[in-house]
C-alpha cells in the first residue's frame, strides 16, 4: 500500500497514542497500558516523562501518574541507547539484558577515562548490593556517600557512571524520586516477577510494540531506537510476523501495526493540537524526524544541536512553535515562542490545549505570547 505523508502522519499520531484511532491504539487507561504499548518511553527528565504519560491519560494528573509510579506499573532505567526511559516494569530485566549489549561495549574506554577499574567497578556493585539488599531505597546522593565511605571515588562523573552501569548489568533500576532526588532500588526486588522471553521472542516483542507504537516508519528507525544492530532488527520484525504490515511512502518500506490499515488511513488534520514535552516520543522515537519537523525549526526545537530538545506545539502532526514554562503558587506560566506565522484563531486553539496541560499539573494556566 502507497501512503502520503500526511497520511504517515496521521497514522503516528494514531500509533503514538496522542489521537483516537482504529483498532487498539487510543484505549490505553494508565501508565502500564501506555508504556507497554508504546514499548519504553523517553525519560531522562522527569518532567518532560511525567507529561508524556499526562498527554496519552486525560484526566490524570502528575499526583496520578506518580501514583501509579510508586505501584510499579513503569519504572525508569537504561534499557538501550545509554539512555533513560520509562519501561514496563515486569520487562526491565529482559529489554535492558537484550539492547545493552554495545553500549557495555563501548563504555569500557569511557571507564579508562575516568580511571576506574575492573575492581573498582565489581566492588561498587558488591557495596550497592549489600546496602540496597532487603527492600533498600536510596537516594542518588545517598548511594553515592555509601561508594565514598568504602573508599571509592565518585568525583569527576565517577559515580554517576558506577550507578548508570549497574543499572545497565541489570543491578539497579531507578525507583520514583526521594524529594528532587533519584532513588535507587535492587530491580530484582523492585520486580521479583520479571518476564523472561528467550531472546528470539524478545526480539519479536520489542519490533511488535516499536512500530505499533511508532510506526509508520523504517527498519533504520527502528535500529536506531533500539540501538540493536540492522541484523537483530530486521529478525525481530520477522518474528513479529503478520501483526505487522508494510506500506511505501515516496518509495520508502515502512512498517506498521496491521490493526491501523483496518479503515482507511487518516490524515493529520490542522484542528489537532497538541502541546508535548520536549523529551517526547513524538520526536526521539526516529532518528528521521523529517516529516514532523522542518529544516529551518530544527536549530530552534535542538538549540546547537545539544540533544536537549524543548518542549513543542504540534499541529497536524508538525511541529509549530515551541514552550517553556514556569510554576508560581497556585498557576503555571507558559511562554510559546511561534515558529509559524498564527492568527488568532490559532492562539485560541493552542491556549486550549494548554488548559489540559494546567490541569496535569493542578495549576492555572497564564500563556504569553511574544
Amino acid at each position: 500500500m502507497e501512503l502520503t505523508p500526511q497520511q504517515v502522519l496521521g497514522l503516528r499520531m494514531s500509533s503514538l497514542l496522542l489521537r483516537t484511532s482504529p483498532g487498539e491504539a487510543g484505549r490505553a487507561t494508565g501508565v502500564a497500558e501506555v508504556v507497554t504499548w508504546l514499548g519504553a518511553m523517553q525519560a531522562q527528565d522527569l518532567a518532560s516523562g511525567l507529561w508524556s504519560f499526562g498527554a496519552r491519560l486525560p484526566g490524570h494528573t502528575v499526583a496520578d501518574v506518580t501514583a501509579a509510579l510508586e505501584r510499579r506499573e513503569a519504572l525508569r532505567t537504561w534499557p538501550m541507547r545509554g539512555t533513560i526511559h520509562f519501561v514496563p516494569s515486569r520487562d526491565a530485566r529482559w529489554m535492558v539484558e537484550l539492547m545493552s549489549a554495545r553500549v557495555l561495549n563501548s563504555a569500557v574506554r569511557r571507564r579508562e577515562e575516568l580511571g576506574l577499574s575492573e575492581e573498582t567497578v565489581a566492588q561498587a556493585m558488591e557495596v550497592l548490593g549489600a546496602a540496597l539488599a532487603g527492600g533498600g531505597r536510596l537516594s542518588r546522593s545517598e548511594c553515592l556517600a555509601v561508594l565514598a565511605d568504602k573508599g571509592i571515588d565518585t568525583g569527576d562523573q565517577r559515580g554517576y557512571h558506577l550507578l548508570w552501569y549497574a543499572s545497565q548489568r541489570g543491578l539497579l533500576c531507578i525507583a520514583p524520586n526521594i524529594g528532587n532526588e533519584q532513588s535507587f532500588v535492587l530491580l530484582d526486588e523492585w520486580v521479583p516477577d520479571p518476564h523472561r522471553p528467550e531472546r528470539d521472542e524478545a526480539l519479536g516483542i520489542v519490533a511488535l510494540r516499536y512500530f505499533r507504537g511508532h510506526g509508520p516508519t523504517t527498519r533504520q528507525d527502528f535500529a536506531g531506537w533500539t540501538g540493536l544492530t540492522m541484523a537483530d532488527a530486521r529478525r525481530g520484525i520477522a518474528v513479529a510476523g503478520d501483526a505487522l504490515a508494510r506500506v511505501s511512502v515516496d518509495g520508502v518500506e515502512m512498517h506498521l501495526d496491521a490493526a491501523l490499515l483496518d479503515v482507511a488511513p487518516p490524515v493529520a488534520g490542522d484542528d489537532e493540537v497538541l502541546v508535548l514535552p520536549g523529551f517526547d516520543e513524538y520526536l526521539l522515537g526516529y532518528k528521521d524526524r523529517s516529516l514532523m519537523v522542518a529544516d529551518e525549526h530544527k536549530g530552534a526545537i535542538i538549540p546547537g544541536n545539544n540533544g536537549v530538545f524543548q518542549a513543542t506545539v504540534v499541529r497536524g502532526g508538525r511541529v509549530v512553535a515551541i514552550w517553556k514554562r514556569t510554576f508560581a503558587k497556585s498557576r503555571v506560566r507558559i511562554a510559546v515562542q511561534p515558529l509559524v506565522p498564527f492568527g488568532g484563531g490559532d492562539r485560541a486553539e493552542v491556549e486550549r490545549a494548554f488548559e489540559r496541560y494546567a490541569r496535569f499539573v493542578e495549576r492555572d494556566p497564564e500563556v504569553r505570547w511574544p
